[in-house]
């Protein structure tokens, strides 16, 4: 066996690692409007510092910039995550039931998609397969 084989046969998932800049607001979005858990933490003076959040079987990781790292302007923007759901629109509706201002949802690729930034500006795509033609909005099926 070759190293570079046996080496990837011993990854197991790969989970995103997102630097915040306001852990409270972020756990607030991710947690209170998304519906995450927060399994595993790091606590530093009574304060979230870095934490593993789940949902479903999907996770990522959030940790809150050093205040002397913490750089300008938005550190999502040209970053995004998509996740695979069983159902996307009934995800949408349970996001905008939350006050969460998610995208209509729309087909692409065949899958349903629909999208939020968070705080810090990273994309979340959420989409589930679906052989309604491309293109096609959630409000012109609702319609129908």
């Amino acid at each position: 066996m070759s190293t570079a084989t046996a080496g990837a046969s011993s990854v197991t998932e790969v989970i995103p690692f997102l630097h915040v800049t306001d852990m409270a607001r972020s756990l607030e979005f991710y947690r209170d409007g998304l519906g995450f858990t927060m399994p595993r933490h790091w606590l530093v003076e009574g304060q979230v510092r870095w934490c593993r959040l789940e949902l479903g079987r999907a996770a990522i990781m959030l940790q809150e910039f050093a205040p002397e790292r913490r750089p300008e302007g938005a550190p999502g923007l040209g970053f995004s995550i998509n996740f695979q759901c069983t159902d996307a629109i009934r995800f949408y509706d349970e996001l905008t039931a939350r006050g969460l201002d998610a995208s209509e949802p729309f087909v692409g690729n065949n899958l349903w998609v629909t999208s939020l930034r968070d705080p810090d500006g990273f994309v979340l795509y959420f989409s589930s397969p679906t052989d309604v033609p491309e293109e096609t909005k959630l409000s012109a099926v609702r319609r129908a």
